[in-house]
């Protein structure tokens, strides 16, 4: 074995007090010289070359890289669930000792949930709309052999969801994809995916749609099953913070290739290749020390100052009641926002920040006007939302854009993402179409895209990619406000520092104000002027970001501020 896989070995012996006699010498995933191509004929293109890959038992091995470098890539070769017309090409890959490229289709439906499991990077296209929770969750068991009575299967189900950190699961099991929150979505998915105590877990993105506490508890789980049974994971992410914290080895993947791989720390403290270099720092993390050049950026000379302007959105004690069905035709009511009052200022950031089902993302529903407050004012430049008509609330969409969580399930797979982007135009009859083509040029180079992918479709780019889409569709009508929901949880960090100070420098010249609603609070420490920490329905904590960073009253923001990923690592350049 290399050096470097001998360290492996040697830290995580020692961390389960493993004896000599038990260390680890050979790999449980050995992938070599995979190759992958997407395409028919003469249009085939190679996205992976010559990959070579190991992950021992009970190993924890991050994949990073920027969208489109080839990571999720790789881990849908391995469980062989490459997506269209991609295919293996070369090379092999090996589970314990036998090659799975060879495996028939009857043999891989075996070993996926069983022996491998899979956690995907997208909750809500990947979770049924029509069925409940418990039914796909239980489907699961069933389909995996961990139970067969209906009473075994239903009890089997709820100590999944607990396990994943899903709290109240035995009521959630009747609720249905649409009425979890992202982060909920997304845990169910990790419960399913760890169901069958797998022997490889293949996490691609598991918490990027996770608040920190959740997300620590999640990954607490991963690495509790490392250490009791032997569990290996191959860990996807863009966030390097996450890497440091849960990986023995960091792998770094740029197009297509492995450029550098070592041990977390060493990679991250000190990276050797260029693209780990550019990856290393434009990872936000605990960076304080690039809130300044991002506030220069938008022209704002003192933090203190920025609750004195004139507030352009306005929240008055608002709230919104829910009814949550309980069981057959029974129900019960759940107030999702309770007594919610902020301001945002021309031209500033309001970050609302809190773990998933805070309510952060339904009270951005209200502001937007997709959801209907059941008390409490929203008003708009001084103007009460709740006394508009329905022409004047289609004007005030032209002047308020949303850009929500999951890009997958808010673009329309059938269309052409070039029709996606001038959508908004055509619908407030903006230009010409000899404009608007020229105008979605224009925001694809905004947000880093080729206009070559204006006639392609979302199913055919990376979730980064989509997320920018999603961005640009946004920005398609100059709005002045702009409600961002998760709008840079799915970006890998140099997309993410990009479209940040593409965010800034737009503020900066428009005078735009952004309610970013996130779970990241490294990136509310580069991107946002306010916070506003929500708490089960409640604003708990307010103020000035350096006030809450610094010296936060609650003792919850406190733990939504230990639970950071990444703190204790000294990143390269940072």
């Amino acid at each position: 074995m290399t050096e470097i896989q001998n360290e492996v070995v040697t830290s995580r012996a020692a961390r389960r007090e493993a004896t000599k006699e038990n260390a680890v010498t050979e790999p449980l995933l050995k992938i070599r010289g995979l190759n992958v191509s997407f395409g028919t004929g003469k249009k085939t293109r190679e996205v992976l070359h010559g990959v070579d890959l190991d992950v021992y038992p009970g190993e924890t091995v991050a994949i990073v890289g920027e969208s489109g470098s080839g990571k999720s890539t790789t881990a849908a070769a391995v469980i062989d669930l490459l997506p269209g017309t991609g295919k293996v090409t070369g090379g092999t890959i090996e589970l314990d000792g036998v090659d799975i490229t060879r495996a028939s289709r009857r043999e891989m439906e075996s070993i996926r949930g069983r022996e491998i499991g899979y956690v995907p990077q997208d909750p809500m296209s990947n979770l049924n709309p029509v069925w409940s929770i418990g039914f796909q969750v239980e489907e699961a068991i069933r389909a995996n052999g961990l139970a067969s009575g209906r009473r075994e299967v239903r009890a089997r189900a709820i100590e999944v969801l607990q396990n994943a950190g899903l709290a109240d699961a035995e009521r959630r099991l009747h609720q249905f994809p649409h009425q979890f929150s992202g982060g909920m979505r997304q845990r169910a998915l990790i419960g399913i995916g760890l169901a069958a105590d797998p022997k490889l877990l293949i996490a691609d993105e598991p918490t990027s749609a996770l608040d920190v506490t959740v997300q620590r508890v999640i990954l607490d789980h991963l690495a509790s099953l490392t250490r009791d049974k032997g569990t290996s994971v191959l860990f996807i992410t863009h966030d390097l913070g996450l890497a440091a914290d849960r990986a023995d080895r960091i792998v770094v993947m740029n197009q297509g290739e492995i450029v550098e791989a070592g041990p977390s720390r060493v990679i991250l403290e000190n990276p050797q290749h260029p693209y780990t270099q550019r990856l290393v720092a434009a990872a936000p993390s605990l960076a304080s020390q690039r809130i300044q050049a991002v506030v220069e950026e938008r022209g704002v000379e003192h933090l203190e100052d920025v609750a004195d302007a004139h507030p352009v959105v306005e929240v008055r004690d608002l709230t919104k009641d829910y009814r949550i069905r309980k069981g057959g035709f029974r129900s019960e009511p759940f107030r999702a926002v309770d007594g919610v009052s902020f301001q945002i200022p021309r031209g500033k950031t309001l970050a609302l920040v809190g773990e998933s089902g805070s309510g952060k993302s339904t009270v951005a529903k209200m502001v937007l006007q997709l959801e209907t407050a059941t008390s409490g004012q929203i008003l708009i430049d001084g103007k009460d939302t709740a006394q508009m008509g329905q022409k004047d609330v289609f004007r005030l969409r032209s002047r308020m854009q949303p850009v929500f969580q999951d890009p997958y399930g808010s673009l329309d797979p059938l269309r052409s993402i070039g029709a996606l982007i001038a959508e908004p135009l055509r619908i407030h009859g903006v230009g010409d179409e000899k404009s608007r083509q020229a105008r979605v040029f224009q925001l694809l180079e905004q947000v880093s895209l080729p206009r070559e992918l204006a006639w392609r479709y979302p199913n055919e780019l990376s979730g980064g990619q989509r997320q920018r889409i999603a961005i640009a569709r946004a920005l398609a009508l100059k709005p002045a406000i702009v409600v961002l929901d998760e709008a840079v949880s799915a970006l890998d960090v140099l997309v993410q520092d990009q479209i940040l100070k593409l965010l800034a420098d737009l503020q900066g010249e428009l005078g735009l104000t952004y309610l970013f609603i996130t779970h990241d609070l490294a990136v509310v420490r580069v991107a946002a002027d306010l916070v506003c920490v929500m708490e089960k329905g409640r604003v708990v904590e307010q103020g000035t970001v350096d006030e809450i960073f610094s010296n936060p009253q609650e003792a919850y923001t406190q733990r939504l501020l230990d639970a950071i990923p990444g703190a204790s690592v000294n990143l390269a350049g940072h």
